[in-house]
């Protein structure tokens, strides 16, 4: 996920963000796994897979804080 977007993921419900959350989340399991077992190619993919997780969690917590004002 690229950092532009982020706007994409503010026009997303909560329910498509919760989706993705838990697709990433899977794919971290994932790639930790591998990386144990020594078959992941990329390294770096894990800490990418937090950062776009951070993101997106963020996003919710945002959406839920402006749900909450209104």
């Amino acid at each position: 996920m690229k950092r532009n977007d982020i706007k994409a993921l503010q026009e997303k419900t909560a329910a498509e963000l919760n989706k993705q959350l838990s697709e990433l989340q899977k794919e971290l399991a994932t790639a930790t796994l591998q990386k144990v077992v020594g078959k992941l190619s990329n390294p770096s993919r894990i800490q990418v897979l937090r950062d776009d997780i951070a993101r997106v969690k963020t996003t919710l917590r945002a959406q839920q804080l402006a749900g909450a004002q209104q």
